[in-house]
């Protein structure tokens, strides 16, 4: 060429042609600036050390000074986590007309069934294939039906596999008409107490420490964060930590190779997206409340992965195999378990026990061959007063682990915590004295199946 173009000239030929979307990332700063039309920044304020006491080493020991915290919020019902269970919680208590806020530790809402890619919903249907897991989870997955490549096998007795990010999106979009308050990447990680009685929760974010304080608070953080820092009784359990990954162009590897594998190699299962499987990890058992143990399991599992694609793109037939994502949160099944007031029991769950206060039920999965009451009990700690769990997190035996903590037990847990806080805000009682008559009444108003 006789003539040398420019970056700018590039950038303006490309431009012309429309493929220069994207190409903001490689701007100079020079080039930033004189877009912008001003400095790449602005002062917010001056800091000085002043306004943030240090924590101190003294004596070999580490001493948090005291300090007042600011206080980011008052509302009537404060919902801490974002998953199926904490949003279902926000949007029920917000529909019964209170002043609600949200708090999530991620930038999405989902927990595990997006986060952690946990995409199949299990234990819906009962033994004549009826749909006993409804409410506002079972909306979350209509408005799903409307969208594409956002959910499959929508039929009755099957169990139906949503996409992550579509199903992200439908929570946003219900807590937003919900008019529900929210702040994201926000870390519950202390409660704040008057007496016996929870009155809040202190979060730490990118803003520091600060509280929100509320008339009643929904633990729908998995781990029971809340309830536990308020010191309610709970049982601290290990079991497996896994980690969930997806593989592309499944849809290529010959099905008749499958079935003569000797070796089995999963492949996963299917996902919304043609091509696209997820795959499950079991994991061994760990303590999802030991920080050292859950770094070491997300650094094991990422090798253990990569590991497994890469064996799996060097057998014939499975080249063409890939990986798409890494899950983003661990695969955590259960930590804490509230001693509740009242308790689930697999014996219970396989006998059909019934309850008077029951909120909601669980369909078959695993052994169990029925569907399954939840009272509202399992809900109310024993002794700290104005929080509820929601979530996987709920008076249960170990035996009923497994069921209790699928995606949808847990937005009907969810769904009757919110309801009941909303009940208790306006009843100005305890949660433990709401009128379960009306409570029940207030669900199936807002579509729950109670039997």
């Amino acid at each position: 060429m006789s003539e040398k173009i420019t970056r700018r000239d590039w950038i303006r030929i490309l431009s012309a042609s429309g493929l220069a979307i994207g190409l903001g990332a490689f701007r100079t700063l020079d080039e930033a600036v004189a877009d912008e039309g001003g400095a790449p920044n602005t002062l917010v304020k001056m800091v000085t050390s002043a306004d943030h006491p240090s924590a101190m080493l003294t004596g070999g020991k580490v001493i948090q000074p005291q300090r007042e915290l600011p206080v980011l919020r008052k509302t009537d019902v404060l919902v801490v986590g974002g998953g199926p269970a904490g949003v279902a919680a926000a949007v029920a208590a917000k529909r019964a007309g209170v002043d609600v806020t949200l708090v999530e530790r991620y930038g999405y809402f989902g927990g595990q069934w997006t986060g952690g890619y946990v995409l199949v919903v299990m234990a819906m249907v009962g033994k004549d294939k009826t749909q006993v897991t409804r409410g506002i989870g079972e909306e979350m997955l209509q408005r799903l039906d409307k969208m594409d490549l956002a959910i499959i096998n929508r039929k009755p007795g099957v169990l139906p596999t949503v996409d992550a990010e579509a199903l992200k999106y439908v929570m946003v979009e219900m807590v937003r008409e919900a008019g529900v308050n929210v702040f994201l990447d926000c870390w519950g990680v202390d409660a704040v107490m008057e007496g016996n009685t929870v009155r809040g929760a202190v979060f730490e974010s990118k803003s520091g420490r600060q509280a929100i304080l509320a008339d009643i608070v929904v633990d729908a953080t998995g781990d029971g964060d809340v309830f536990a820092a308020a010191g309610a009784e709970y049982e601290h359990r290990k079991y497996h930590i896994g980690l969930v990954c997806r593989l592309g162009n499944v849809n290529k590897v010959d099905a008749a190779l499958l079935k003569k594998d000797k070796k089995r190699r999963s492949l996963g299962s299917a996902t919304p997206i043609p091509g696209i499987n997820w795959l499950n990890m079991q994991g061994p058992d760990a303590d999802a409340l030991d920080v050292a143990e859950l770094t070491k399991l997300e650094m094991d599992h990422r090798r253990q992965i990569w590991k497994t694609i890469k064996e799996l793109r060097k057998t014939p037939g499975y080249e063409s195999v890939y990986l798409v994502d890494i899950a983003p949160q661990l695969g955590v099944r259960v930590s804490r378990l509230l001693a509740g007031t009242g308790k689930l029991t697999l014996d219970g769950a396989k006998t059909e026990k019934k309850y008077p206060d029951v909120i909601g039920y669980g369909g078959m999965c695993y052994d169990l061959k029925t569907e399954w009451q939840i009272p509202y009990g399992a809900l109310v700690p024993v002794k700290v007063e104005n929080v509820l769990a929601a979530g996987r997190c709920v008076s249960t035996e170990p035996k009923m682990v497994e069921p209790m903590r699928l995606i949808a037990p847990c937005f009907v847990t969810g769904h009757a915590a919110g309801a009941a806080a909303a009940l208790a805000v306006k009843d100005k009682c305890a949660p433990r004295n709401v009128d379960v008559a009306r409570l029940q009444k207030l669900l199936k108003e807002q579509g729950a199946y109670l039997g």
